[in-house]
Order: structure tokens, then C-alpha cells, then sequence
């Protein structure tokens, strides 16, 4: 195991050919996204660079790219750390979230499909399929599939385009609560597909704010012990 508590096979050896520079800087925003490398936590480019089998020079580039988008932290004579997220920072992200997809769950209902209904409840089932395994990995991606299916439905692209750019933040943050919220959001997954399948514009709105209002809350008052 890396000193930077990596654990083995977390990520595969990159492939060549292809845009290295690209698929580092993927690699280690999905490696932070999921938290397997945790916020405060060291980066040292030697070994992320024997973990992705690449030289350390893409390493160096794409920190520095996240430093700049505010994934990474990059001290004077201290090296690269992940970047601690503050309660005000998360309390930002998941607000305007809560914007984006009561809307996205309005625009779903009014355009709502046989087809984009039953795509939610395959989500849904294999959401609630995760928690029952307490596959914590699994239930966050799944959950980030759901909503992204709402946004699809929606037919929104300018509004798809806004959510995408808060999607991974999102997902960064709604990791270290996944448990907790566990069955709960599945619940209230279930409840905003029947508003949108009954084509019920208001109660989907209603569903869809309170639910990601529980998540943002949730996380305010998480316990990473």
C-alpha cells in the first residue's frame, strides 16, 4: 500500500496511446470524487505516478489543473494535498443544486415517458439492491445515475450543462453521507418517480427539493468517526 494510503488496484495502469495528460488528471479527480484519496490528504507525485504507471511530469500537470478548479491544495514547500472542503463551500454547491434539479424534476414530470419512467426504477431497484449490500461505492454511483437520468428527462440542455458542472462536487460530497441517508433517499426516489409518472409537476418539485435539502443537511451534520 502507497504511503498516501492508496489503496492497491484502485485504479488500473493507464494505456498508452491516447491523451495521457487528460487521462491522469480523470484518474485522479475520480480518485478524489470517490474519496479514496480523502481531503487533506497528501499527494506525493513519485507514487501516484507508479500507482497510474505513467512519469511523474503528467502527475505534476494534472495537479496542477485541479489545483486550479480547487480539487487540490498546492503549499509552498509542503507538496500537493487534497483540498479540505469547508462547511460554507458545501453548503454553496448543494443549494444550488437543489435549484437545478427541482427544476429538472418539474421539467421531467411535464415530459414524462413510459421509457425514462422505467429507467428510474432500474435505477432505483439497483440503488436499493447497494444499500441492502452496503455497497457504499455502488449506491453513490447509482445515485449520481438517477439524477442525471432526471436531468436527461428534463430535456433541458442548458440546465443539463449547469448540473453537469456541479455533478462530481455533488458526488464528493454525498459520499461520506451515502450511509447514512441509506434507505431514505431510495424511499424518496421512489416517491419522485410516481410524481413523474403521474405527470404531477408541483409534487415532483416538492420531492426533488426536499430530498436534496435532507442530503445537504445530512451532510452538516455527518459523523466521519
Amino acid at each position: 500500500m502507497l504511503s498516501t494510503g492508496l489503496p492497491q488496484g484502485a485504479v488500473p495502469k493507464l494505456e498508452r496511446p491516447g491523451p495521457l495528460r487528460e487521462r491522469v488528471y480523470e484518474a485522479l479527480l475520480e480518485l478524489i470524487t470517490t474519496r479514496a484519496l480523502r481531503p487533506g490528504q497528501h499527494l506525493v507525485e513519485s507514487e501516484l505516478a507508479g500507482h497510474l504507471g505513467v512519469s511523474r511530469q503528467p502527475v505534476r500537470e494534472a495537479l496542477q489543473r485541479l489545483n486550479t478548479e480547487g480539487w487540490v491544495d498546492l503549499r509552498p514547500a509542503q507538496g500537493a494535498f487534497v483540498h479540505e472542503p469547508t462547511e460554507e463551500e458545501a453548503d454553496q454547491l448543494l443549494s444550488v443544486r437543489t435549484l437545478l434539479e427541482a427544476e429538472a424534476a418539474r421539467l421531467a414530470a411535464a415530459n414524462s415517458s413510459t421509457a425514462g419512467i422505467a429507467a428510474l426504477e432500474e435505477l432505483c431497484a439497483k440503488g436499493e439492491q447497494a444499500v441492502a449490500d452496503d455497497d457504499v461505492d455502488l449506491a453513490v454511483a447509482t445515485n449520481a445515475a438517477f439524477h442525471a437520468k432526471v436531468m436527461e428527462l428534463a430535456g433541458n440542455v442548458v440546465l443539463a450543462e449547469l448540473a453537469g458542472q456541479v455533478d462530481r462536487r455533488v458526488r464528493w460530497y454525498y459520499t461520506p453521507v451515502a450511509r447514512q441517508r441509506g434507505t431514505r433517499s431510495w424511499i424518496e426516489h421512489r416517491s419522485l418517480i410516481a410524481a413523474i409518472s403521474s405527470r404531477d409537476e408541483q409534487r415532483a418539485t416538492e420531492i426533488m427539493r426536499s430530498h436534496t435539502e435532507h442530503t445537504r443537511r445530512t451532510y452538516h451534520q455527518r459523523d466521519e468517526s
